[in-house]
């Protein structure tokens, strides 16, 4: 695969883009419209004009800052997932429970916290924006409890709202995902909870792609059950109806799957070197996947028409961040990633960190 097309798989992730007592909402004044629901979409890209990496004059030093200016925000604990929202991001602290905006050189506000079981691979692990964002402010987040995993919804002044209760709660694979497919159909990605049998069931809840219709009017009818049989949970993410995009880690691979339109599932690539699949970020020509043992981010290119992965993906940034764990677009072509080194791996003095990786320069290398 050519550097000119990773170039532009990289660069079309773009995207079109509460709270609790006690915390102050924050000021999303500056934010474009979030209605729909944040979507990513592939754009062709001029080559001769790729994305330029972040740039910044002299950075400060101290504590918590980190001097490369790729870098967003620093002293993180191990993060969860994250969405990008006008010129930053929310980013969730899995074992802490908490929800951050975090903006280029400015440091991390919280603006919620909910309180979870984050002892095992659980906790806060994803986050998601309401369809209607702008009007109503909403959140929804993917968190393990005492008893089990479920989506909650935050609304400012009030405390959280169960959506979706009773996912099977393990000694592992508790680990979730959601995104919104539609304004009215959330994609709720269950972890096996250490129970491969219970991810083969019907019956469980347990290792699911589920599809919760009408997740704004608070509990909901029981979801439909799209996919079986997923393993340790990576992240789902989507460019359209015709194409979602599932990361899961197996026993014996790591894999990126898709679900068309019609609902049909496709295996696009295995890794039998597990290297550790987490959070992706789609477009209608690829998908960026944040990898945590091969300590990179790669990028699958796919046909714009049949969606096939016929080479393998192309690493950017490899070692240079340690651990990566959530992904999601931004609107300047760059992929936001959150590392996952304080638990997982080797920390560093300013980890846990969000970083801005930009996609590879045409005819260049991509990032040191």
């Amino acid at each position: 695969m050519s550097l000119v097309v990773v170039g532009r798989v990289a660069a079309s992730l773009a995207l079109g883009s509460a709270l609790l007592t006690g915390c102050a909402r924050f000021d999303d004044s500056a934010s474009s419209p979030f209605t729909p629901e944040p979507t990513l979409h592939g754009a062709e890209i001029d080559p001769k004009k790729p994305s330029q990496p972040p740039t910044s004059t002299t950075r400060p030093s101290g504590p918590c800052i980190d001097p490369d200016p790729a870098v967003v925000a620093t002293c993180l604990d191990t993060t969860g997932g994250l969405v990008t929202l006008g010129d930053g991001a929310l980013v969730a602290e899995r074992r802490t429970g908490r929800i951050l905006k975090v903006v280029p050189e400015q440091p991390p506000v919280e603006i919620a916290e909910l309180d979870v079981d984050g002892s095992t691979d659980g906790g806060l692990s994803d986050i998601a924006l309401s369809p209607t964002y702008r009007e109503d402010g909403l959140m929804y987040a993917y968190i393990t409890t005492a008893g089990d995993n479920r989506v909650v919804r935050i609304a400012e002044g009030g405390p959280p709202k169960d959506i979706l209760t009773g996912i099977p709660k393990g000694s592992s694979g508790n680990r979730g995902a959601i995104e919104f497919a539609s304004p009215d159909q959330m994609l709720v990605l269950t972890g096996n909870a250490g129970d491969p049998g219970a991810a083969a069931s019907t019956s469980s809840l347990a290792g699911k792609l589920l599809r919760v219709n009408s997740p704004a009017a608070g509990r909901t009818p029981a979801p439909e059950i799209a996919v079986s049989g997923i393993g340790i949970v990576g992240d789902v993410c989507h460019a359209g109806a015709d194409s979602i995009w599932i990361t899961d880690r197996t026993p014996t691979e790591d894999r990126l799957q898709r679900v068309d339109g019609a609902g049909a599932v496709t295996t696009a690539w295995t890794w039998p070197d597990r290297p550790g699949v987490a959070g992706c970020a789609a477009a209608v020509d690829g998908v960026a996947i944040s990898l945590t043992r091969a300590k990179a981010l790669a990028i699958a290119a796919a046909d714009p028409n049949t969606h096939a992965v016929t080479a393998a993906p192309t690493l950017l940034a490899q070692d240079k961040y340690g651990q990566l764990g959530g992904a999601a677009a931004g609107a300047d072509g760059t992929v936001w990633v959150a590392t996952v080194n304080k638990t997982d791996g080797q920390p560093g003095p300013f980890d846990d960190r969000v970083v801005r990786i930009p996609p590879p320069q045409a005819g260049g290398g991509g990032p040191d």
